[in-house]
């Protein structure tokens, strides 16, 4: 297979990886490439990107290669999220601010296992709006990121812990999503909170 090929095949794996990253040895694996060959191919497409100017670039955090946007870029990313039609929640990141709620600590592949969809996109909008936050990593392979909800989600339903969420005993062994999004945004405390009320405060 040519080169071109190859480097193309890692950057997608690494936006499949999303931001817990692949390792060079785990790249390699998934390559059947030998290590010091696969490290070449990375460091000619970081060199690609640079050169080429792209809008991502490829950075190494805790031993993982992942893809990752430009510093200079910030300011566009922060108008972006304080965009007002992107104000309110999708149905997406409230089933998976849900699942964060009553499963933490959770990884992005557990959540996306309950969920049967990715993640991503619902993870990155709960983070900036300061919802969830990382709790660590994972004791599994490739050390997975854990999720969890921050002081701001307390705040946001007045709770005094997470205790004070509704009691979710009722489920059966399968997680009901739509009863968990409901239960979580509509009878905190008896209150009626629609996602409007949350983002006005």
């Amino acid at each position: 297979m040519e080169l071109p090929k190859w480097k193309s095949i890692i950057e997608g794996l690494l936006f499949a990886a999303g931001e817990e990253g692949l390792e060079l040895k785990q790249l390699a694996e998934v390559l059947e490439l030998d290590v010091k060959f696969t490290a070449g191919l990375v460091d000619e497409l970081r060199e690609d990107m640079k050169r080429s100017g792209r809008g991502i670039q490829m950075v190494e955090i805790a031993g993982a290669l992942q893809l990752a946007t430009l510093a200079e870029h910030a300011p566009y990313f922060e108008r972006l999220a304080a965009s007002p039609s992107r104000s309110s929640l999708s149905q997406a990141a409230l089933e998976t601010l849900s699942i964060v709620a009553y499963k933490q600590p959770i990884t992005r592949v557990e959540i996306e296992e309950i969920r049967g969809v990715k993640c991503d996109r619902a993870l990155q909008t709960l983070i900036a709006k300061d919802l969830i936050e990382e709790k660590g990593r994972a004791e599994a392979i490739g050390r997975p990121i854990l999720y969890g909800t921050t002081k701001s989600f307390l705040d946001y339903f007045a709770l005094n812990g997470l205790h004070d969420l509704p009691d979710s005993s009722q489920f059966e062994h399968e997680v009901d999503l739509e009863e968990e999004t409901r239960m979580l945004f509509e009878k905190l405390d008896g209150k009626q909170m629609t996602i409007d009320d949350m983002e006005q405060e």
